[in-house]
């Protein structure tokens, strides 16, 4: 029988969600044109060349290497291209996903990439064509809500403390807002304005938010309700002590 891996242990709603982001399970919802991602990433202009840090990998007459002929590059990799990154933010009002998820999820599915978590968003850095794969990847599915999920690389504090009054996640450089149904972006990543509105789609309802958050929130599906993660998070945490103390090992005289 074929081996399925087992990402995240939990028998609530949450969990299920979060099982499906690591195992790349995803439903894509909206649709962001290359060119629109490029815009709001802001590290080069839509339309231009990837720009590089050394020559293409066929083209370096590297020495022979057996790890080299093992490994695959990616795209990016292959290509030359520069590093660069996208960071989320998720609000704590029932956000599709979170940062630790977020970082699980690149880490497991893709090569080449350095996933960060920090104080409340989630940062990739990688080669600039893979990046822009992860980028849209997310923000064209199931884990991510417009209105609830921000691409900010810059002043991404205050966030989750509250919602706007038209429903957003508050963002101090005003880079997200509300036109019409759709929620849509005038400023790029670092708050440079556009010379055009980037759609991202329309929000999801608080019904739909509820179902597919991967945050536990005492008034939607409370983290004790979920007695098996809570199982395995107490395993963790007692072996990852143990280990520290080395239980059983005398101190050297």
């Amino acid at each position: 029988m074929a081996y399925k891996p087992q990402y995240y242990p939990g028998t609530t709603s949450v969990a299920e969600n979060r099982r499906k982001q690591m195992g790349h399970n995803l439903e894509k919802l909206r649709e962001i044109s290359d060119e629109d991602l490029t815009a709001i990433l802001g590290h080069r202009a839509p339309g231009s060349d990837y720009p590089s840090t050394h020559p293409p990998l066929a083209e370096m007459e590297e020495p022979a290497c057996p790890v080299r002929e093992l490994v695959e590059p990616t795209p990016g990799a292959k290509a030359g291209d520069r590093i660069r990154y996208v960071q989320f933010v998720d609000s704590m009002y029932n956000s599709p996903s979170v940062p630790y998820v977020r970082s699980y999820y690149a880490a497991i599915n893709f090569r080449g990439v350095d996933p960060g978590t920090l104080s409340g968003r989630q940062i990739v850095e990688a080669r600039e064509r893979d990046m822009e794969l992860i980028a849209k990847d997310q923000l064209e599915t199931s884990m991510s809500c417009p209105s609830r999920s921000h691409i900010r690389g810059a002043t991404v504090h205050g966030h989750s403390i509250r919602l706007q009054e038209d429903g957003v996640m508050f963002d101090m450089l005003d880079r997200t807002k509300k036109d019409g149904d759709v929620i849509i972006m005038d400023k790029n990543q670092v708050a440079i304005p556009l010379d055009r509105k980037v759609s991202l789609g329309k929000p999801m309802s608080d019904e739909e938010l509820e179902k597919r958050t991967t945050i536990y929130r005492v008034d939607n599906v409370p983290y004790r309700t979920d007695s098996e993660t809570i199982e395995w998070v107490h395993r963790v945490f007692q072996q990852r002590t143990q280990y520290g103390f080395k239980p059983g090992v005398e101190k050297s005289q």
